[in-house]
């Protein structure tokens, strides 16, 4: 009958290359009898040392994975920082995208509202967990190929500056602006192939004149990305002058056009006004003239919200400084 020796030994042997497994057994064999006759000297019994040295020497897997250096855990110190790191960036960066991209390609192939927020949030989750699982089974590869990967070493480069007081704000403006942006250009090109009302065929109705393809939407749309890109340059440097006449004349290249075109009758589709009724009566007037003071009062508003963010010195930085 196997001893409890003879057990522990193959037990241990079995996780350990077979090159080494003969060498690593009697070197185990051996550290067992020497702690095993050191407790039969003290005074147990033969039965109770081997047990009492088994026990000492704990789970068999984990010695031979410590004598052959194997990581018993997924992601060790080693690489978890780094690990942490990449995946909040994935999360934080690739799932939003492509979370957004889905939902738009589910607007614009014609499936109901409803429907393409339930199948981006569904693939939402699905990138979130393909992000983690892929992201970690990376890192646990790298982790068993210490030989193979170069360790980053840190730096006092590497540390953080210390936030503004005032950059909480600057990331709220950003994420608002961004959604506002991303939602603005999303019911340009929704309203193209989606409406409230149909024509006699049974197609949708644009609210937009479907002549401002031609030139004036896609103008729009670029002044929209420039809005986007000038966003992320207030949230990186703060308020300056140079970024307060960016803003300027991206208000007025937006204003003007627009404000031009709706006091034209070239903004709106007649066929969409029509089949709404307008004008509504007394109200229509109203409403319009609503409308075109809103076209001045909003971007009046937004460059005199830069001027004052400036020279309140709000994110003031070496940017500002210099200017």
């Amino acid at each position: 009958m196997n001893t409890l020796t003879d057990r522990y030994v193959w037990a241990a042997a079995r996780n350990v290359p077979e090159v080494q497994r003969a060498e690593f057994a009697n070197e185990l064999r051996e550290r067992i009898g020497d702690e095993s006759d050191a407790l039969i000297a003290s005074g147990h019994s033969p039965a109770d040392a081997e047990v009492a040295a088994l026990t000492d020497l704990g789970d068999p897997a984990a010695l031979a994975a410590h004598y052959v250096d194997r990581p018993l855990h997924l992601i060790g110190p080693r690489y978890f920082l780094t690990w942490w790191r990449l995946l909040k960036l994935l999360l934080v960066v690739v799932l939003p995208i492509a979370t957004a991209a889905v939902l738009l390609a589910q607007l614009l192939s014609g499936d109901a509202v409803g429907q393409a927020i339930g199948e981006s949030i569904a693939t939402g989750i699905s990138i979130a967990v393909h992000l983690g699982f892929w992201t970690t089974l990376v890192f646990a590869i790298i982790e068993r190929s210490p030989s193979t990967v170069k360790v980053e070493i840190w730096t006092p480069e590497q540390l953080p500056q210390v936030p503004d007081a005032g950059r909480s704000h600057w990331l709220s403006d950003l994420i608002a602006s961004a959604v506002f942006l991303v939602f603005f250009a999303g019911a340009i090109i929704w309203q193209q192939f989606f409406s409230v009302y149909a024509d006699d065929a049974g197609q949708p109705i644009p609210l937009l004149d479907p002549e401002l393809w031609s030139f004036w939407l896609p103008y729009f749309l670029v002044l929209i990305a420039l809005e986007l890109l000038f966003a992320i340059a207030v949230y990186t440097w703060g308020w300056n002058w140079w970024l307060v006449g960016a803003n300027v004349v991206l208000n007025v290249a937006f204003a003007v056009p627009a404000l031009w075109l709706f006091l034209t009758g070239r903004l709106f589709n007649e066929d969409y006004l029509d089949a709404a009724g307008w004008p509504w009566a007394e109200a229509g007037g109203i409403i319009a003239t609503i409308i075109a003071v809103m076209f001045v009062v909003i971007p009046t508003w937004d460059v005199a919200e830069g001027i004052i963010k400036t020279v309140r010195g709000r994110g003031a930085t070496r940017v500002t400084a210099a200017v």
